[in-house]
């Protein structure tokens, strides 16, 4: 599967995954759109990026979103990879908090996902990719927002493929474990504050870079799932475990989630 000429529209590009991918497909000769909320951040992207332009928009104003896709023009693939994640135990978050990560991560790739498959389903041609986690497989401590957004993510999309991938249109779900990028910063806590920098796991992951290289690779593959970390790290081998043996893994998530709760609660 080459990318050349090919055009390719990135939600989240402003930084961190979605950025490290811009600057792949354009060296990869893709013609790509760069979108998100900071139109400086965009041009600093598009910037080192071939044949790129900046397509700014807020991924949750749904009434903006068919006349944003109809700027865009045709795509051959969609990246959607916009998205916010969570540290907070579920007993201390307020419910605002759900809701502004469902709005991300769940409702905001559907709906603009649903807005770009009609040309996708007329021609026959097309590419949907969105970007979930290893949250999106089993559940964590302090992230059960993230977590059932992520996994709600993951069940849209595969149902999805069921009904449109005979009519020509793939659909990848892409499955991140620890990369090195802000998500963790700016993730929501039990009050719905950023975080802040900080000790956190995602920050001894891969790079945003190699992040994107194992992803373009997985599309160059036609996987349908691309598992998206360092070999042999932790977050990785949890993901196979779940896929092996369930059960080992609910009991290890289980102590985690013990001394998780007991260095908030005593």
């Amino acid at each position: 599967m080459g990318f050349e000429a090919k055009r390719v529209w990135i939600t989240g590009a402003s930084s961190g995954i979605g950025a490290a991918l811009a600057r792949a497909f354009g060296g990869a000769g893709a013609r790509v759109i760069l979108s998100g909320r900071d139109r400086e951040a965009l041009a600093r992207v598009a910037a080192g990026v071939p044949d790129a332009r900046i397509l700014p928009f807020e991924v949750t104003d749904h009434a903006a979103l068919p006349g944003i896709v109809a700027e865009a023009g045709p795509v051959d693939m969609l990246i959607l990879n916009a998205g916010i994640s969570q540290r907070g135990l579920a007993e201390d978050t307020v419910m605002d908090v759900y809701r502004t990560i469902m709005e991300v991560d769940y409702f905001a790739p559907v709906a603009l996902a649903k807005l770009v498959l009609p040309q996708m389903l007329e021609r026959g041609s097309g590419h949907l990719a969105v970007t979930a986690s290893v949250a999106g497989k089993f559940g964590s401590p302090q992230r059960t927002g993230y977590c059932g957004a992520k996994h709600a993510v993951m069940g849209f999309f595969d149902a999805l493929r069921t009904e449109v991938e005979f009519r020509g249109v793939k659909v990848t779900t892409i499955v991140p474990g620890f990369v090195r990028t802000e998500i963790a910063a700016r993730a929501l806590t039990a009050d719905g504050s950023a975080k802040g920098e900080g000790q956190d796991d995602v920050n001894g992951g891969i790079s945003a870079g190699e992040a994107a290289e194992i992803i373009l690779a997985g599309f160059e593959k036609g996987l349908r799932e691309i598992d998206v970390g360092a070999a042999g790290g932790p977050e990785m081998a949890l993901l196979q475990l779940k896929r092996q043996d369930p059960e080992r893994l609910f009991d290890l998530m289980g102590q985690m989630g013990e001394g998780v709760v007991r260095q908030f609660k005593g």
